[in-house]
């Protein structure tokens, strides 16, 4: 019995040809229509007499628990390679389970024909060519169909064995057939080896078309650009118009008189085959901050590098000092934009930034080494004219005080050794002898003084005028030369002396 979710038909129906049968299996594929719906299946022993219980019951999906079938082969063996073609599993029955064939992937083992053989595996197409292979040599191998998306392997076909025959050199052939491609431009660069005139022409073939299992020869389209062409190179950026996909390029050679030969084919897969370019970066310095501006790999406007790819960026930065030997810091972005905070002030930073994507596990070359010098510290100058001023005012005052102090020495110099002071002219001149020496009156010493006016003083002059005598005094007081008390209080005793003699 099946589950038949519309009819809720659950009765037990007898399988067709698995009535009454002798041996311990039976074929019942006719009963099934509906290899997705689960089933019910019991059987029971009979004898003429005798009828046993019902064994337990089996549920089952017929899809997950079928096995799947060998696919068929057909080779061809042909100018040093094998050609093969596969056939699906179910190819030659009426009902099917599998019914999308695109679905299969099939895994081709090969060997020599050889005791001590080695096994060599790859996936290969449902037709395919299989090339590397030594000449005249004879090659045994068998094809598994699986599906990669049930994680389903099926049976190994039975195995075949053909011979290699032997290549022709063709001259007119490309040979060594690669692509190069570097941020989603794809260039095609192949080898020549005909010394004559010679023109070339691109096909490419979508990757499509080698998942049939039909022949696809009349698939392949000319690159727009890349037809009859005499340089060995070719941009064909423009047939990838779907990353997603496969593609198949060929080159075909022609010569003067017409003669054409295909070289090998090369497969792209384009966010495989391509390769990722360095990135630009800009620096740029502020708030203590030093800024990185990233331009992604092929232009801001290379959207499948940006969306496809995933991008990071690793970014490399370190102080270039011949004196600081400081090892590369390294920080991971996903930004275009970045910042690097503990600067030191006045020293000169590199950059230098590669882009990556995990997912392809891919990486690009580091772009070139930017670099900048950063500010100097906004206190140092103050510091500095602290400083400065500081020192200057100190100098000032220590060249103050020695200054203060020479003039003081000086002065009393000066007035020790130079005074500015002098003695009377009417005592410098008197009786005729001026005087050799300075002499300073001083109020310790007024009798001295008139002693030596005494001294001076003779008998000759008996008849002294008194009152001419003190006039005389009274005018050298006057004369501003003395000014001292002392000399006052002098006089009048010498006054009083003189007029007791006189009289």
């Amino acid at each position: 019995r099946f589950e038949d979710f519309e009819t809720d038909e659950t009765e037990w129906k007898e399988l067709p040809g698995c009535q009454n049968v002798t041996l311990t299996e039976c074929d019942f594929s006719s009963a099934i229509t509906d290899y997705y719906v689960k089933h019910h299946l019991r059987v029971r022993a009979e004898t003429r007499e005798d009828k046993s219980p019902w064994s337990s019951i089996l549920e089952m999906i017929p899809y997950y628990i079928a096995q799947i079938g060998p696919p068929g082969i057909e080779l061809q063996s042909t100018n040093g390679v094998i050609k093969i073609k596969v056939s699906p599993p179910e190819a030659n029955q009426v009902q099917k389970m599998w019914i999308d064939y695109l679905s299969f992937k099939y895994n081709l083992v090969i060997w020599e024909k050889s005791s001590n053989a080695e096994f060599r595996k790859q996936s290969i197409f449902p037709t395919d060519t299989i090339t590397g292979l030594a000449p005249e040599t004879t090659y045994c191998l068998k094809v598994q169909a699986t599906l990669p998306l049930d994680a389903q392997e099926g049976l190994f076909s039975p195995i075949h064995c053909i011979k290699t025959t032997q290549k022709a050199k063709d001259l007119l052939c490309p040979t060594n057939v690669r692509v190069l491609a570097l941020n989603m431009m794809f260039h095609l660069h192949w080898n020549s080896q005909y010394k004559q005139r010679v023109s070339y022409t691109v096909q490419y073939l979508l990757g499509y078309f080698k998942k049939l299992h039909s022949d696809h020869s009349a698939n392949w389209s000319h690159v727009h650009g890349c037809e009859n062409i005499t340089n060995t190179k070719c941009n064909f950026s423009s047939i990838i118009t779907a990353t997603l996909g496969f593609y198949y390029l060929r080159v075909q050679a022609m010569n003067e008189y017409n003669r054409s030969c295909l070289s090998d084919e090369v497969k792209v897969d384009p966010l495989v085959t391509n390769e990722i370019g360095p990135p630009v970066v800009k620096v740029d310095i502020s708030d203590a901050l030093l800024h990185i501006q990233i331009s992604p790999p092929g232009g801001s406007e290379n959207k499948v590098l940006r969306d496809h790819y995933d991008l990071s960026y690793r970014v490399l930065y370190w102080k270039n000092s011949s004196n600081n030997k400081e090892e590369m810091k390294m920080k991971v972005i996903k930004q275009t934009i970045g910042t690097v905070s503990d600067l030191t002030p006045s020293t000169l930073y590199c950059v230098k930034v590669q882009a990556f994507s995990e997912a392809y596990n891919k990486s690009s070359h580091f772009s070139k080494d930017e670099c900048i010098r950063t500010a100097g510290d906004k206190m140092l100058p103050l510091i500095i004219l602290a400083t400065f001023v500081s020192a200057l005012i100190a100098v000032l005052l220590v060249a103050t005080l020695i200054i203060f102090v020479l003039y003081q020495a000086y002065n009393q110099i000066k007035y020790v050794f130079f005074p500015s002071c002098h003695p009377p002219s009417n005592i410098e001149d008197l009786g005729g002898q001026p005087f050799s020496h300075p002499y300073l009156l001083t109020a310790e010493e007024p009798t001295e003084n008139f002693r030596i006016i005494e001294s001076i003083i003779t008998e000759e002059t008996n008849q002294i005028d008194f009152k001419d005598y003190k006039h005389s005094k009274q005018s050298s007081r006057d004369s501003g030369n003395y000014s001292n008390d002392d000399d006052t209080s002098g006089s009048k005793v010498s006054e009083e002396v003189l007029e007791k003699e006189i009289v």
